[in-house]
């Protein structure tokens, strides 16, 4: 049998390619609301991001998302989704 393909993502904070399933997805809804998607499933635009705190500043610094998603992000918004991706990195 052939071997299966594996998707690969590009990371917005560290610029590297992944496999999907390493990722987590930051999604853009058809409303315009941005929120982590950590199941992978909602609707709406997505760029994926390494599971590290770290990635998520380097993307916030360059502004990877807003570039991405075509509108201005809060400071809120970037801590909470700092803050989601810290318990989910503890939860792990």
């Amino acid at each position: 049998m052939k071997p299966r393909k594996i998707p690969m993502r590009n990371c917005k904070g560290c610029n590297e390619m992944k496999p999907k399933k390493e990722l987590i997805r930051v999604v853009k809804s058809p409303e315009g609301e941005i929120s982590l998607d950590l199941t992978g499933k909602k609707n709406g635009r997505g760029a994926y991001i390494c599971r590290s705190v770290e990635c998520l500043k380097a993307a916030r610094k360059s502004r990877r998302f807003e570039k991405e998603f075509e509108c201005k992000i809060s400071d809120e918004l970037y801590d909470l989704m700092e803050k989601e991706l810290a318990d989910e990195e503890q939860a792990d």
